[in-house]
């Protein structure tokens, strides 16, 4: 009997691990398919045919038309200013009172003027009466009576040049207390007390916020389509949450001579003031319409040149170039020239994670999806990316 060798099985063994060591690794497992995307109905924008204004832009500012730059009449130190920017003010309120006392003493002066006129032609009167009693008996000759009547004549013509005096003099004294023209609000206060103002300086602007409309300017080219009457939609610098509209209220027979535009006042609607005056605004006057589709300023991803939105079809994405048109100024969307059809699904919002050909599902309305913005706060943002099935729990909670 020969005996028992462990070397002999040790080799084969051996031999076995060595080869299962050399042989190619299993091929992975192939690529996880792209995460389901689950979308509520506000998540979705359908394409339908909208009507889309087209017409000339126009921009200008609000201004208001009843407006009052108040200036120094006379030349005095100014005593009082009595209201602030943004006061309202009643019409006749006293807004700034200047020094009056140079005036005050002319004033006095030119009625005791008057005063001296009226006497001197009460005097010459009597005198002309006597005379001509005197006249009547024959004591006294024709051309003295004559000579008194010249003499009463020039005390009456004194009398009303004092009278005149006496006029002017006042209201160069009532100018030294400005008022103001009309109910409204102080919008620019110029001067201050101890300022010296010269005739023409200016010294505050009131103006009617009631009053306000929107002042603009059209291109010479397109000034023909325009008409008293047609609607403007236009949006206000600062304001640009919120959309005015109005029509067009008179169109100006002369160009701006500066800028070679045609002026256009448009007149705000019922309700819709801005709050500020001298704000930019610009926006479109409505000359015609025309039927299209228009996509948000949201779902739209910009490349360059480049415009991509993403569609949902057969429950799946495409990523979809396309061409855009005008913007519609009345609801800020754009125009689709090419590449989407009516009745097509757009994502409002999308992100930079999908991928074409991702699956879209319909949110069921079983779980709320949460999630928390920079701040810690909840939105109501409702979409998730899951594997497989039902999203995490931790993402979860009842309605």
């Amino acid at each position: 009997m020969r005996p028992f060798r462990p070397i002999a099985l040790l080799v084969p063994l051996a031999l076995v691990s060595l080869l299962t060591a050399c042989r190619p690794p299993a091929a992975k497992e192939s690529k996880a398919a792209p995460a389901t995307l689950i979308v509520a109905q506000e998540d979705l924008r359908q394409l339908q045919l909208a009507e889309l204004a087209s017409g000339p832009i126009i921009t200008g500012s609000i201004q208001p038309e009843r407006r009052a730059d108040l200036r120094a009449e006379v030349g005095a130190v100014v005593l009082q200013v009595l209201r602030e920017n943004g006061e309202s003010v009643r019409k006749g309120d006293l807004l700034v009172r200047l020094d009056d006392t140079s005036l005050r003493e002319s004033s006095l002066s030119a009625q005791e003027g008057l005063r001296a006129a009226r006497q001197a032609f009460e005097q010459a009167e009597r005198t002309v009466s006597r005379l001509k009693t005197l006249q009547a008996q024959g004591m006294t000759s024709q051309q003295a009576l004559e000579d008194a009547e010249v003499r009463r004549n020039q005390a009456q013509s004194d009398v009303v040049a004092a009278q005149a005096r006496v006029s002017s003099a006042q209201q160069q004294l009532q100018r030294t207390e400005v008022r103001a023209p009309f109910d409204g609000v102080v919008s620019d206060r110029k001067a201050s007390p101890g300022d010296t103002a010269q005739v023409g300086k200016e010294l505050v602007k009131v103006i009617d916020p009631a009053s306000l409309r929107f002042e603009g300017l059209v291109n010479a080219d397109r000034a023909d389509e325009l008409k008293v009457g047609q609607r403007v939609n236009f949006r206000v610098n600062g304001q640009a949450q919120q959309d005015y509209v109005g029509r067009i209220k008179r169109v100006d027979v002369a160009a701006n001579a500066t800028t070679r535009q045609v002026g256009v006042i448009v007149a705000l609607g019922e309700g819709q003031r801005p709050s500020v005056a001298g704000l930019f605004a610009e926006g479109r006057v409505e000359t015609g319409s025309t039927q299209g589709l228009t996509v948000p300023d949201s779902a739209l991803v910009r490349n360059g040149d480049e415009v991509v939105v993403w569609v949902v079809r057969q429950g799946k994405l495409q990523r979809q170039v396309i061409e855009l048109a005008a913007r519609d100024d009345r609801t800020g969307d754009f125009a689709v020239a090419k590449g989407l059809a009516e009745g097509d699904q757009v994502l409002r919002h999308p992100t930079s994670t999908l991928q074409a050909g991702q699956a879209v599902r319909a949110f069921d309305g079983r779980h709320h999806l949460l999630r928390r913005d920079q701040h810690g706060e909840r939105v109501s943002q409702i979409r998730v990316d899951v594997q497989h099935g039902e999203p995490p729990w931790w993402l979860m909670a009842p309605l």
